[in-house]
């Protein structure tokens, strides 16, 4: 965990160059599609061993209660390596089983304030046996082509998009922004509800 933390850190300082002076998003270059239909999208790119993504939760979680309704949020877990293809699997497959949306917040603290590998199948299995969770289920969950499949789409994603750093949060496919775009958590949110409303007028002109 220690090594991608610091793996993290020479992301972040990398991608901090290159931050546009007094402008709080980049362009995603090519735009990519949406699967939102009419509504706009909005994604996280995320890693559940990234403390920035941990700290970001408490602020984004209160925006989502109030996502407005031509909105759609999707999270996607980022992958740069191998090894982040362990904690992009157990997101899916407690998305697979719809339990995502009740233990996103107690993965991140799992991961970040008690340091357990939730990477590891084993112990992924035990831990969510403790939820009260059904770990054949689970463990079929884990091990499906289903699951397989996002992961592969999760790594392309990284790539298409050109994600650098995690957290990172793409509007309609276009406009990225981030904490070290904007050097401030809450100011992330206050930014995303600014993209949003660019993308509205996107589409308005459309």
């Amino acid at each position: 965990m220690k090594l991608f933390k610091g793996l993290l850190l020479s992301v972040f300082l990398f991608w901090s160059s290159f931050a546009h002076a007094g402008q709080g998003y980049s362009l995603v270059n090519p735009p990519q599609p949406t699967e939102s239909g009419k509504k706009i999208e909005v994604l996280e790119f995320f890693y559940y061993g990234c403390p920035h993504c941990y700290h970001l939760q408490r602020y984004l979680d209160p925006w989502l209660k109030k996502l407005p309704k031509d909105v759609e949020f999707r999270y996607v877990p980022t992958i740069f390596n191998d090894d982040w293809m362990r904690l992009a699997r157990t997101y899916y497959a407690l998305d697979i089983m719809g339990l995502e949306p009740k233990l996103h917040g107690a993965v991140y603290d799992a991961v970040q304030n008690r340091n357990i590998d939730l990477g590891d199948k084993a112990t992924l299995l035990d831990w969510a046996a403790k939820q009260g969770i059904d770990r054949a289920k689970l463990a079929n969950a884990y091990d499906s082509f289903t699951a397989q499949t996002n992961v592969n789409k999760s790594k392309q994603m990284t790539r298409s998009y050109g994600i650098m750093g995690t957290p990172s949060l793409v509007v309609d496919g276009k406009y990225l922004t981030s904490p070290e775009l904007m050097n401030s958590l809450p100011g992330t949110i206050t930014e995303l509800d600014k993209l949003i409303q660019m993308a509205r007028a996107d589409r308005a002109r459309h």
